[in-house]
């Protein structure tokens, strides 16, 4: 009797924790945090810009045209990763990258950007991070794409790649020219 009640708990969370491995691995998108974000407006901002000193980076400036707002630092190693894939963006003038430069700081942020290539056709400073809890961003990188309206169409955690770029954000665009 003393066994059966050590082996039936044991035979109970065995099973359990099979399920829920089956059920994890089966998930279509287990890999994706949806974000309240999609299909709302994109959160107003006016911040410092770190390559234009005395200018601000604005939402308001942003309307009216697709854009990518990518949020990143220089202490980030997932930021470095998709650099060359931003620059590579950049360079297709598919759309523009608005870069927000999230809780770094400013002259390491222009030598990364000196050193690296500038991919951002604007650099918002976010110092103390609150634009970045604005836009419910959980760490660098993240990346979303933003319609003429202002509404946040699509959101990208982690370093962009270039298949998200060609199968997540690129179809997204209108197919005349993705930066109008």
């Amino acid at each position: 009797m003393r066994r059966l009640v050590v082996i039936v708990p044991l035979l109970a969370f065995a099973l359990l924790a099979v399920v829920l491995a089956v059920g994890v691995k089966r998930a279509p998108q287990k890999n994706i945090i949806e974000s309240p974000l999609i299909g709302r407006p994109a959160p107003e901002f006016s911040l410092p810009s770190l390559t234009d000193p005395g200018r601000t980076v604005s939402s308001n400036d942003l309307r009216g045209r697709w854009y990518l707002f990518n949020v990143w630092g220089t202490w980030c190693p997932g930021c470095r990763t998709e650099h060359d894939v931003l620059l590579e963006i950049r360079h297709s003038g598919e759309v523009p990258i608005i870069g927000l430069n999230w809780k770094d700081e400013d002259e390491k942020a222009r030598q990364w950007l000196a050193q690296l290539g500038d991919p951002y056709e604007a650099v918002a400073v976010d110092r103390d991070g609150r634009t970045a809890i604005d836009w419910g961003v959980y760490g660098a990188p993240e990346t979303f794409l933003v319609d003429p309206q202002g509404t946040v169409v699509y959101k990208h955690i982690g370093p962009l790649t270039r298949e998200v770029w060609h199968e997540q954000i690129r179809p997204r665009l209108p197919k005349q020219s993705g930066a109008s």
